[in-house]
């Protein structure tokens, strides 16, 4: 491709120098036909001057033809060999003029001769050089009359000449050489620089761009946080009230708790959203392929639709389908649950359809919706992040905007291409295409309730109110707990719960972001270095940067980003601890 472009560039600077060749031919042949008007005939003269002008115009014109029109890169060769043709004949009419004027007897036209050529010869290296064929047959056609007509005249001043003309064409040829890889490293360099301008306005416009959507990131999300954060804080405020009048009611007590879980399920879901983002942007999100039955699939998303449709009134279908897929179970129900998701959201009359068309040797799985429908200038626009088109007041019943944004990573990583069709007022179809599969499916996972369990654990968590609230939490649910802000106060505890009778270990918990610069990573091999061997860990982390995820991830441990709730740390504790047991038992 490059070097397509460097040899038009070449061309191009050919045809260029044909007009400085266009006005010499004109004044030069009009002074060597004046000096020439005495020992060469009249007729002679006027026919090679109007056989240099017709040439000169010819040439005009093809220089003009050839910067009017739009070229294809194949075509270059073409125009330059045409241009070498003009410059041979060109050179061959200025040698016949040689051949006419190499008079040694009388001296004032044969000198005018001579410098005249080799003018000539040595002007064709700056503007023949860009193409050296073109160069080569101007020279040797415009030395050949002369070189003849000196050796048949034979004497002194012929050889000289001669050599004179030997010297001069090696030299230009050697400059002719020179010249050309000069132009053509000069052309390189240019169309890099193009290039790299070009690349740089590219990145200035990508951070441009980037720079804007983080603001308008950063601005939706703090308002998005700062939401659930004040009601929370008018809830304490309320359930502080409420204990200075005396003791609390158990209808008041449990009425805050439920307002307290739906603000909390509403900010660990913005969370958990920009955490979602983030791990994809990390990369550490791995795709697991299997065969998928996308009739179980669609019967597990029907089933789960079906009470939202009851609620908003909407019919609600699922076409059928027996076709097996290839794709990540889990992340293409992911997709498909958070585009289900938004065509409910928006969809206040009418319904939402599931299906799926035969696309050759993929399935086209559809979702079709009689919601407002999306601008066709906006389409592109739903896939960024807390961009809500129909939420201007930023309704959280409507979501917050991340759905579409993690759809669309997770179509690239599964390799599935995303499709948005939409009729404004009519509504929109949103579609991901999966290849076919033919081999036997894998049943997706049902979620089952996770078995009681007790056993010992050591918890770091330099945070002291969320580490009495952990420790609460886990005595209640019956483990047995030694807390501290550091490893060093963890041991220190577990080494008198030692004194006092047996203090077994199963679990570690540590936060992931400690004081003194330490990490959970570093707790936990201090803490197995304690205890004399290791064990299975947990590792919480409220970090959504993709380079501490990927960090955090790469240690192996189990990981929980904050919040969390009390199911998920016992769901996190049970595994944890199965895994660990089954380890242990595969190593004896």
């Amino acid at each position: 491709m490059q070097e397509d472009k460097i040899r038009e560039a070449l061309v191009e600077l050919l045809y260029r120098n044909s007009y400085g060749v266009v006005v010499a031919n004109i004044l030069i042949s009009l002074a060597a036909a004046y000096v020439l008007r005495s020992v060469v005939s009249a007729s002679w003269l006027i026919g090679w001057l109007g056989a240099l002008y017709l040439l000169t115009a010819i040439r005009v014109l093809a220089a003009r033809r050839f910067f009017s029109r739009d070229r294809e890169p194949t075509s270059a060769l073409r125009w330059a060999w045409l241009a070498a043709a003009f410059s041979c004949v060109s050179g061959l009419l200025w040698g016949m003029l040689g051949w006419v004027g190499f008079l040694p007897e009388a001296p004032i036209p044969f000198s005018f001769t001579v410098i005249v050529l080799t003018g000539l010869i040595c002007g064709t290296v700056p503007s023949l050089s860009a193409f050296p064929p073109a160069l080569v047959g101007s020279i040797v056609a415009t030395v050949l009359p002369i070189t003849v007509r000196s050796i048949t005249n034979g004497g002194d001043i012929s050889g000289a000449y001669l050599s004179l003309l030997a010297g001069l064409v090696a030299i230009n040829l050697y400059y002719c050489r020179t010249t050309y890889h000069m132009l053509r490293e000069t052309i390189r360099l240019r169309l890099e620089n193009v290039e790299l301008v070009s690349h740089l306005q590219e990145e200035r416009d990508r951070a441009q761009a980037a720079d804007r959507a983080k603001t308008r990131f950063l601005a939706a999300a703090s308002h998005d946080l700062r939401q659930p954060i004040h009601a929370l804080s008018l809830l304490i405020a309320t359930l502080a009230a409420l204990g200075h009048r005396g003791a609390v009611a158990s209808g008041d007590a449990r009425d805050l708790a439920g307002k307290a879980k739906s603000i909390v399920g509403n900010l660990s879901a913005l969370l958990n959203g920009l955490l979602d983002i983030s791990r994809l942007d990390a990369g550490v999100v791995t795709v697991a392929k299997e065969t998928v039955n996308l009739s179980q699939l669609f019967n597990q998303l029907g089933s789960e639709f079906a009470p939202v449709a009851k609620d908003r009134r909407l019919d609600w279908r699922v076409v059928e389908s027996r076709l097996l897929v290839d794709s990540d179970p889990m992340m293409l129900k992911r997709v498909l649950d958070n585009l289900l998701s938004n065509a409910f959201r928006y969809t206040r009359s009418g319904g939402v359809l599931l299906g799926c068309r035969r696309r050759d040797a993929s399935v086209e799985i559809q979702i079709w919706d009689t919601g407002p429908g999306i601008p066709a200038d906006q389409q592109a626009m739903v896939f960024e992040e807390f961009v809500q088109l129909q939420n201007p007041a930023r309704d959280r019943a409507l979501g917050l905007g991340l759905g579409l944004a993690i759809v669309r990573r997770t179509a690239v990583l599964l390799q599935h291409p995303l499709k948005l069709v939409s009729v404004t007022g009519r509504g929109s179809m949103f579609s991901v295409t999966v290849p076919i599969a033919s081999a036997v499916e894998t049943p997706l996972p049902d979620n089952k309730a996770s078995p009681g369990i007790a056993v010992g654990i050591m918890v770091v968590e330099d945070e002291r109110d969320v580490l009495d609230i952990m420790v609460q939490l886990l005595t209640l649910q019956g483990h047995r707990v030694y807390a501290g802000r550091s490893a060093a106060e963890v041991q220190q505890i577990h080494a008198e719960a030692i004194e006092a009778g047996k203090a077994p270990v199963d679990l570690i918990i540590a936060d992931y972001r400690l004081g003194d610069g330490a990490t959970g990573l570093d707790v936990i091999e201090a803490l197995c270095a304690h205890i004399g061997r290791s064990v299975p860990a947990v590792i919480v982390t409220g970090d959504t940067s993709p380079s501490r995820i990927k960090e955090a991830i790469a240690s192996g441990h189990r990981i929980l980003h904050k919040p969390i709730t009390g199911e998920e740390l016992h769901e996190a504790i049970v595994t944890a601890c199965v895994d660990g047991k089954e380890s242990i038992d595969s190593g004896r």
